[in-house]
């Protein structure tokens, strides 16, 4: 980071936070909005009030991120505390996630309750480019879940979710351009009429970047149906489609590098039907069928003639989970998970492989004293590929101090399974490995939620430690290659966050983590991750339909590869600031306008990929 940067950004910062926090600090004894405990279903797979859960979790909502103008899926997770984003260069590159200093094939990602990705189906590619819908909402479990989901969820859950329409029927249609050639749109519409409801999106667009061969073309859709059959009984489904173009030129120096040719394509179509329904008043059931299709394909031309890498991945899931609490103090969850999944890649590894797994999980969500809940979990997966996995988890919270303060703790087991490529991948220097084993982890936390009153908002704290062994790396150093179960690491840290509400119309939000990721084997420091990493954004409602904000994030001490030497060296810390208003000029109408990287800072977040430089926007919403 330049040093006129460094020390410029502190102090402009300071002013933009205070100009928006004077106001809120002045009038901070108005009145606020009362607002309804947020419930979250992906810690337990059950709907349940946040002050009750053991795990730490983070709600973002759909109207949370409009206020803020971010749409793009990769900047939402990089609200939440531990979850450090790392891009491959601008919108629509390659994009990985490390939730917790876990690596980024290690956090599970599911989509309308549809597992995303696995070993052999990437999400890097649909993180980096995708749009969250106006009709989603995101939630983030974190820690070791896979006694609920199964593999991959070894730092966490991602779940992204079109939300059922309500009340009534509502429509908008936004338009915005700015730097970069940037030009996109986005219609929604969402309602219910009787016993049906709806819920609709469409997003598109098109930036050319700054690089040469950098351009991103992009389509989102989601749809949800809903309908209530009788009081005991209810159906719907959802279908979800990205649709990605993305000019690769490669890193900026080194092999390969600003190549004018190379173009990533992807396509990726999810859907599901399901039903709920209550045989009786302690019993409710819900079945989902899905189905995935992802289509992927590199283009690389070159003077031998262009070549192309197609990776094609299909997915059919069962899902049936029954809810029983006829015992009292006691709330069971029990079910089963069947799926099948194929995936081709004619890439390296030359991969033409199938796989069935069924799993079967039980949950007890236990009351035993008012103010004090417990749950208990257990899973066993069963794959015809490498064979079986169990896994098991206990939460704990206890609400004191008048409930306005939640003491929490975890502890959990995961596993990630190995892949095709690990398993069967086929080269002239490459041969898999049949007997691998799949990754295992341990992990636990322990924190504080600190509820002030007059819902003014939250502090929490969250210490958080993970062991991993049985760690699947290529082994090159013996002839043809191929893959083993070899190494250990350990991921630790401290996760702080608050939201605070300053008055009726200033809200505060702030996260930082610190994280020590180490490849204990190698007794290295693992790549990517940051040892001190955050954010923090300010928004006010000055009346008169105008709001403002700012924000900023920051990431310092991390390692990574260069890019043109393959030595591992110490990446820059690097800090970026956003500002954002909006003006609703008329009851239907509101003009939006934001900066994105204000100070102009130049950065990679993986090196050898430049991110963006300084970028205006100006947009317009039209409801009716």
């Amino acid at each position: 980071m330049p040093t006129s940067f460094r020390s410029r950004l502190p102090g402009s910062c300071l002013i933009l936070f205070g100009a928006l926090l004077a106001p809120g600090l002045l009038r901070g004894q108005a009145a606020l909005p009362i607002e309804l405990e947020p419930v979250v279903t992906t810690a337990t797979r059950t709907p349940a009030p946040v002050r009750t859960l053991g795990t730490a979790t983070e709600v973002i909502t759909a109207a949370e991120l409009a206020r803020r103008q971010i749409n793009s899926f990769a900047e939402a997770l990089g609200l939440a505390p531990g979850a450090i984003t790392a891009a491959s260069g601008v919108p629509g590159g390659i994009t990985s996630l490390f939730l917790r200093g876990t690596n980024s094939n290690q956090t599970l990602f599911l989509v309308d309750g549809l597992r995303l990705n696995d070993p052999n189906t990437d999400y890097a590619v649909f993180l980096g480019g995708a749009c969250v819908g106006a009709c989603d909402s995101l939630e983030i479990a974190h820690g070791p879940q896979s006694t609920l989901y199964g593999g991959e969820a070894m730092g966490g859950v991602i779940a992204l979710r079109a939300q059922r329409g309500a009340g009534a029927p509502t429509a908008a249609i936004n338009v915005e351009a700015g730097s970069f050639s940037t030009v996109q749109g986005r219609l929604m519409a969402q309602g219910e009429r009787g016993a049906n409801a709806y819920a609709f999106s469409v997003q598109g667009g098109h930036t050319d970047n700054e690089r040469v061969n950098n351009a991103f073309d992009s389509a989102n859709v989601v749809l949800r149906l809903d309908r209530n059959v009788n009081e005991r009984t209810a159906v719907g489904g959802t279908l979800r489609w990205f649709h990605g173009v993305y000019g690769s030129p490669g890193p900026a120096i080194g092999f390969g590098a600003n190549d004018p040719d190379n173009e990533e394509r992807e396509s990726n179509l999810l859907a599901t039907v399901f039903a709920e329904f209550a045989p009786g008043t302690d019993w409710r059931s819900r079945i989902m069928l899905g189905g995935q299709h992802r289509r992927f394909v590199a283009e690389s031309p070159g003077a031998a003639g262009t070549s192309f890498t197609v990776v094609k991945n299909r997915r059919g899931v069962l899902d049936w989970q029954n809810t029983y609490t006829g015992r009292d103090r006691h709330r069971v969850t029990a079910g089963l998970t069947a799926e099948a999944n194929r995936t081709v890649n004619t890439g390296f590894g030359a991969i033409d492989e199938s796989q069935e797994l069924i799993a079967f999980f039980v949950q007890d969500e236990f009351t035993p004293a008012e103010n004090v809940f417990l749950t208990a979990g257990l899973r066993r997966d069963d794959f015809d590929t490498f064979g079986r996995a169990t896994t098991g988890r206990v939460t704990a919270a206890w609400l004191v101090a008048d409930r306005r303060l939640k003491l929490r703790a975890t502890h959990g087991t995961a596993f990630r399974s190995p892949g095709f490529l690990d398993l069967y991948g086929q080269s002239p220097f490459y041969v898999g490995n049949p007997g691998l084993r799949p990754e295992k982890s341990r992990g636990w936390d322990a924190g504080f939620d600190y509820y002030l009153a007059d819902n003014r908002g939250t502090v929490s704290a969250t210490w958080f430690e993970n062991r991993f062994r049985d760690l699947i790396i290529f082994d090159f150093g013996v002839f043809p290659g191929t893959t083993a179960n070899v190494e250990r690491a350990r991921t630790r840290g401290l996760e702080l966050k608050t939201d605070l509400t300053l008055s009726a119309a200033t809200t505060l939000r702030l996260a930082y983590t610190y994280l020590e990721a180490d490849n204990l084997t190698q007794n290295i420091r693992l790549l990517r991750r940051p040892r001190h990493s955050g954010n923090a954004d300010l928004w006010r409602d000055f009346g008169g339909g105008f709001s403002a904000g700012a924000g900023v994030r920051w990431a310092a001490k991390r390692r990574d590869v260069h890019a043109a030497t393959f030595a591992t060296i110490d990446a820059e810390d690097y800090a970026v600031a956003r500002l954002y208003a909006a003006w609703q000029f008329h009851e239907r109408l509101t003009l939006r306008l934001r900066v994105e990287n204000l100070f102009d800072e130049g950065y990679a977040e993986v090196h050898g990929y430049p991110q963006p430089g300084r970028g205006a926007f100006a947009g317009l919403e039209w409801r009716f």
